[in-house]
């Protein structure tokens, strides 16, 4: 016992420790790639070419651990599954990228990360509508999720629909940060606009959560996680390029022009989509999915001062305001699902304790956890993270 404790230890530093050191290192990692994609986008790298090669050089990166981890594990490959790896991509990663590059094109990093801490609520209220996970008014838990769910829509409602004075601008300047042009002259690409840029990030969101939910059944047929991002990640880059070919005529927006372009490349393919893709994965198996969820809003703080620093970036009330609600309505559905875990681990021990019951109990508890697991923010959810909490 005592050496499968010292065994986790790393220089003398627990386990425990361990955890909250990786998770804030995972924050400043997903909070520098907020900040380095809107550099990108200033620099003038194409919203199309960028995300090609960051899922190129991810592609690289998952695919020899998912063939040598999941070797024995990973089912024979169908057309079946194939096609729904295709719209994992086309949900997950293309519509859930593009949205998000153009909404950050339009807003700012900080604002972006804002928006993001709604993709628990959205993917509650998806399950939810798809009766994947049951609605309970008569509990503490379901009210928690219910008015999470709707604090962080009118969250993300404030921050699209009213941006408000400026709170805080870095240079003492009180101009807007965009020139800005009317809504429909933005769709039509004349311009920038705030509030389409929030829509944007709004579909980025939905892609997400959407993602999140379609994964269950997927992974269900296929459990092999790995796999499964990989050949999303595949059918990701395929897409892209169609795309790309339509959309993207200019042959020089592949070309690299200088070393701060490689480095944003670089940094999105290999730190926000590989080192920090493991770390979320190993701290969700150590911590659980709501001890990894909980930390998201310190990313937001993070991508602040960092954006503030970096970029000059100014804050508005309204979208404050709307961050405050977001990040509220993120932690009441977190504390939901932690007490509907709760609740589920006493009733599995009361069916336990009970043998004439013990197998409705069961069959009850193994329902619930499986309508549970997919609400999972940050990583596609799996019997085997879902239990950790």
């Amino acid at each position: 016992m005592a050496d499968a404790v010292d065994a986790r230890r790393v220089c003398g530093m627990p386990e425990k420790a361990q955890l909250h050191v990786a998770m804030l290192a995972l924050q400043f990692g997903y909070a520098g790639f907020h900040v380095v994609s809107r550099l990108a986008l200033n620099m003038g790298i194409s919203k199309l070419v960028f995300p090609v090669y960051r899922n190129i050089i991810a592609l690289f990166l998952l695919v020899p651990f998912a063939y040598f981890l999941e070797k024995k594990d990973r089912p024979r490959l169908t057309l079946g599954l194939a096609v729904h790896f295709f719209f994992l991509a086309l949900c997950g990663i293309t519509a859930n990228q593009g949205f998000y590059l153009l909404g950050l094109d339009n807003t700012s990093p900080t604002f972006a990360s804002a928006i993001q801490n709604s993709v628990p609520a959205i993917t509650f209220g998806m399950a939810a509508a798809l009766r994947i996970e049951k609605v309970r008014l008569d509990r503490r838990d379901g009210v928690a999720k219910v008015l999470g769910t709707l604090a962080c829509v009118a969250g993300a409602s404030v921050i699209t629909l009213y941006q408000g004075p400026t709170i805080f601008a870095p240079t003492g300047d009180d101009k807007p940060s965009l020139q800005e042009v009317p809504f429909l002259a933005a769709v039509a690409g004349e311009g920038k606009n705030w509030t389409l840029g929030c829509v944007y990030l709004i579909g980025h969101c939905l892609s997400w959560s959407g993602w999140l939910v379609l994964q269950a059944p997927v992974l269900k047929k296929y459990p092999a996680r790995l796999s499964v991002t990989s050949y999303t990640c595949f059918f990701g880059v395929i897409q892209f390029l169609i795309i790309a070919a339509f959309f993207e005529r200019d042959a020089g927006a592949w070309v690299f022009h200088s070393g701060s372009e490689v480095f944003t490349i670089l940094y999105a393919g290999f730190i926000a989509s590989g080192v920090a893709f493991a770390v979320q994965i190993w701290c969700i198996d150590r911590g659980g999915p709501v001890f990894v969820a909980v930390y998201q809003p310190v990313q937001t703080l993070v991508v602040a001062i960092m954006a503030s620093l970096t970029l000059g970036e100014k804050f508005y009330l309204g979208g404050i305001i709307g961050a405050a609600l977001i990040i509220t309505g993120l932690y009441l559905v977190l504390w939901g699902k932690s007490e509907e875990r709760s609740r589920i681990g006493k009733e599995a021990l009361m069916a336990a304790a009970s043998p004439a019951s013990s197998g409705g109990g069961e069959r009850e508890v193994r329902s619930a956890k499986l309508a549970s697991s997919i609400t999972q923010p940050l990583l596609p959810p799996s019997s085997t993270t879902s239990d950790n909490v």
